[in-house]
Parts: structure tokens; C-alpha cells; sequence
């Protein structure tokens, strides 16, 4: 009975022993860092596998024939993702023994290291034994190797979140596991490259506005590196744009004047609005180099444009940004602060046709009554804040000949047409147009007068042509 006792436990501890020995799978984690910026990833000495019991390689025809220790693909020659028909190619990843038991094998009587090396389908060897087994062994313990990305990886292909799995055997019975699988772990992630903060716009020029094109401001090159593939979503922080004119006076503009596209179909075109709203034209996928790249831009119909962003001063709004994976599960949020500056801008212009008025006296009627004429779209005038309209003349007298004479300025009276307010001519600035608001292209007729009383002292003036020449001006109220 005692001898049955010891075989029984001599049995069990076989089987517990043989319980224990197990796959383990390496995970090599990428950080998105060395996958957005394509820098070369190196990971730490990393345990493949152990060895507890032997000290020296094999070797056949009596020790003078080694026998190289290998790594074998069994799954093929690609990393194959876990969740989706994507690979990676097997020369993403390189690979070198870094120790075994804490030091490197004897490289002694020919034996060595092999540098950087992928896996294949066809036995690969992760180091060249000395030729004859006096050469030397290693140490036990783990058995240490050194990972590689190359950065041109990164650049060349489409690290697609999740696991990229390749299986592997390698050829000692000794070295455990016998199996394994190498598994690249790429996390998901989306990063803005580009990062626009502020977009400022300035309107310089009226001519903008007499532009029938649409308006279309340029937000800048935007470049996204993600490892899920995402939809950009838009929206605006408020529902309004915020004015403040140049004079300090606030009001606000209906958003939905501006549209959100980009140069391109990357984006669809829509008007924005204080809701979040799915701009892309289709799905952004993960792709080679990880990285998509688009230009965003504004857009502003001329009439809305000329409508609503004419008057001079400052035009704010904040757009907000979401690129978000198509699984929601993730997102990365940007803002810019959009500003469009119009500068205060003037113009007043007479038409050749308009540019001399011809009073003549030749009869007494003329002389008794006085004489009013309006010359007809004389002014065309633009302003883009509020203001006054004035008119003064160079001088205080006309002149004959370029002479200077007695007859006044202040005989001719100058007003509006539709306009109850005449005023007499003088070097002083006169006021003709009162609170008149932000304007393109009004056109004026101009309304001038020679009164009954001023015609008859030109009586006994000699015979000749009399001229003086006006200025009409803006004052912004």
C-alpha cells in the first residue's frame, strides 16, 4: 500500500505541473503620439518567452551542426485586425533578442546577433548559435526582445483602432510558450493637427459689396490624425452673430446668414445654426498616415452679405468644431473665434454729365422771378455707418476770370430734392442731408436755387460768365 501511496502522488504532481504551462500573448501597446507625429516607436525589453532549464543550443552531427532558434508565422504573412477585415503588412514591425536570463547569449567562435528582423511565413532566425557546442550557451530566465516601428511605417500605413494579431511559433520545446501571438494594440483617438484658434476677416473695400458673387472666407488648412473613422459635426455657441458698430452700438445678426462647406465635398453646405449638425459629405476613414486633411470655409450670399454685414464695425461669433467617431464613442472638440472687421468706408460720386450747373440770366422774368433747377441722380453716394451730408464752396465770392469779385456765394441755395431744407453757399460746411443711415449707391437729386431777391442784384453786373466751384462731404454721426 505504501508504494501505490507514492506512485498515486508522483502521478499528481505530473498532471498539476503540466496544468501551468501556457500561451501567453505579447501586447505591444502604440501610443498615438509615434502614430500621429510618425515617429519611430521602440518599446521596452519585452519577455517573448522563458527558459528554466537549459544553458546551451541544440546541436546535431555531434555538436558541430547548430541548430538556430526561430520565429515561424503560421497565420500568414499580414497583422490581421481583430474586428474588421483590415491588416497591417508584416514589415510594420521589426524585432531583435535583447537578453536571455539578463544578458546576451556568447556571440564567441562565430556565433551572433542578427539585426532588426520581421516576421515571415518562412523560419526566421532570432540568433546564430557558435558553430560547435563548445562555443558556448546563455542564461536562464526570460527571454527579452526589442520591438521597432520604423517611422515610415506610420507614414505608409492605416493604424485602424483596435488589435492587429499575427501568430507565431517558435522551434526550442524548451522556451515556453511554444505559441504565441504578437498583438498590436493601436488605441482610438482623434487629435486636431491643425488648430485654428481665430479667424479674422476684414472688409476694406465697398466694392465688395457691389459683388454679386457669393462671399467665401478660407478658415485655413485643417488636418486631423485619428485612428476611428469620424464625422465632423458643427455648430455655433449662440444663434445670433454679435455686432458692435463702429460707434460702440451693439445689435445682433441671424447666423443661419452664414453657411458652413469647405473647398471641396469633403463637407456638405449648410447654414449654421446654435445645434450641433453633421457636415460631412461621408464618413472621414482612417487612412494611410493617419490623417485627413480639408479646407473648411465660410460662406455669405451677396444679398445677405450686402444686407447684413455692410454697416462698418465688428461682426463676432464662435464656431464649434466636434470631429466625432462614427460610433460616438469618442470626439475632439475645437473652437474658433471668427471676427469679421468692416472698416468704416465712403464715397461720394458726381457723373461727368453732373459736373457743372449752368445758370443763365438773359431776361427780365429771369432776373424778377429768380431761377431753381434739380439736376437729376447728380450724386451717388455710399456710407457704411450713420451721417450728414454737407456742401460748402472754395471761396466766399465767385470769381470771373479767376478773379475774385463782389458777387456772393450765398445767392445760390442748395438743398435736396424731396428735401424742405435749402441753404446758402458759403466756405463754411453746410448741412443738406440729416441722419442718414448706412447706404450702397443711393443716388441724390441735387436741388439748386437762385432766389428772386439774389437774381435781381445781379442786375448791372457785367456781361460775363461767373463760376465757383463746391465740395460736398460726410460727416459720421
Amino acid at each position: 500500500m505504501r508504494t501505490k501511496k507514492f506512485f498515486l502522488i508522483g502521478i499528481l504532481t505530473v498532471c498539476f505541473g503540466s496544468s501551468v504551462v501556457k500561451a501567453q500573448d505579447i501586447y505591444l501597446t502604440i501610443p498615438e503620439n509615434n502614430i500621429f507625429s510618425r515617429v519611430e516607436f521602440t518599446s521596452v525589453p519585452t519577455r517573448v518567452m522563458t527558459n528554466a532549464n537549459r544553458t546551451n543550443w541544440d546541436y546535431v552531427f555531434f555538436g558541430f551542426s547548430p541548430i538556430a532558434p526561430t520565429f515561424t508565422s503560421t497565420s500568414g504573412s499580414t497583422f490581421t485586425h481583430s474586428s474588421s477585415l483590415f491588416n497591417l503588412p508584416n514589415s510594420v514591425l521589426l524585432w531583435q533578442l535583447e537578453s536571455m536570463g539578463g544578458q546576451l547569449p556568447y556571440t564567441g567562435l562565430s556565433g551572433s546577433l542578427p539585426g532588426f528582423q520581421l516576421f515571415s511565413t518562412s523560419s526566421t532566425k532570432w540568433f546564430e548559435p557558435p558553430t560547435t557546442s563548445l562555443g558556448g550557451g546563455f542564461s536562464r530566465g526570460n527571454i527579452n526582445f526589442i520591438f521597432k516601428i520604423p517611422a515610415s511605417q506610420f507614414s505608409g500605413n492605416a493604424f485602424r483602432a483596435g488589435n492587429y494579431s499575427m501568430d507565431i511559433i517558435q522551434n526550442y520545446n524548451d522556451f515556453t510558450p511554444r505559441n504565441f501571438k504578437t498583438i498590436l494594440v493601436i488605441p482610438q483617438s482623434i487629435r486636431w493637427i491643425t488648430t485654428s484658434l481665430t479667424k479674422y476677416i476684414e472688409i476694406s473695400s465697398l466694392n465688395d459689396y457691389r459683388s454679386t458673387s457669393t462671399r467665401v472666407w478660407d478658415l485655413g488648412n485643417t488636418e486631423i490624425a485619428h485612428t476611428v473613422d469620424f464625422n465632423l459635426w458643427a455648430k455655433t455657441a449662440a444663434n445670433t452673430v454679435q455686432f458692435t458698430s463702429s460707434k460702440g452700438v451693439s445689435s445682433t445678426r441671424n447666423i443661419a446668414s452664414i453657411k458652413l462647406g469647405s473647398n471641396g465635398s469633403a463637407l456638405t453646405t449648410k447654414s449654421l445654426s446654435a445645434s450641433f449638425q453633421n457636415f460631412s459629405a461621408s464618413n472621414f476613414n482612417v487612412v494611410s498616415g493617419n490623417r485627413s486633411i480639408f479646407n473648411p470655409e465660410l460662406y455669405v450670399s451677396a444679398d445677405d452679405f450686402k444686407n447684413y454685414f455692410f454697416e462698418a464695425g465688428t461682426y463676432t461669433f464662435e464656431l464649434n468644431l466636434n470631429t466625432r467617431s462614427t460610433d460616438n464613442s469618442i470626439n475632439s472638440l475645437q473652437n474658433t473665434a471668427v471676427q469679421i472687421k468692416v472698416l468704416p468706408r465712403s464715397e461720394i460720386t458726381i457723373p461727368s454729365s453732373g459736373r457743372n450747373v449752368n445758370f443763365n440770366f438773359n431776361t427780365a422774368a429771369q432776373y424778377n422771378n429768380g431761377q431753381s433747377q434739380i439736376i437729376p441722380n447728380q450724386i451717388t453716394l455710399s456710407n457704411n455707418e450713420s451721417f450728414e451730408l454737407y456742401v460748402k464752396s472754395d471761396e466766399n465770392y465767385f470769381k470771373k476770370s479767376g478773379l475774385q469779385t463782389n458777387i456772393n456765394s450765398n445767392i445760390l441755395q442748395i438743398g435736396i430734392d424731396g428735401s424742405s431744407v435749402n441753404v446758402p453757399l458759403s466756405k463754411t460746411p453746410q448741412k443738406i442731408l440729416f441722419d442718414g443711415t448706412p447706404v450702397l449707391d443711393r443716388q441724390l437729386n441735387v436741388r439748386y436755387t437762385v432766389a428772386p431777391a439774389d437774381a435781381q442784384s445781379l442786375i448791372g453786373k457785367e456781361n460775363s460768365t461767373y463760376s465757383i466751384n463746391l465740395y460736398y462731404s460726410f460727416t459720421a454721426i
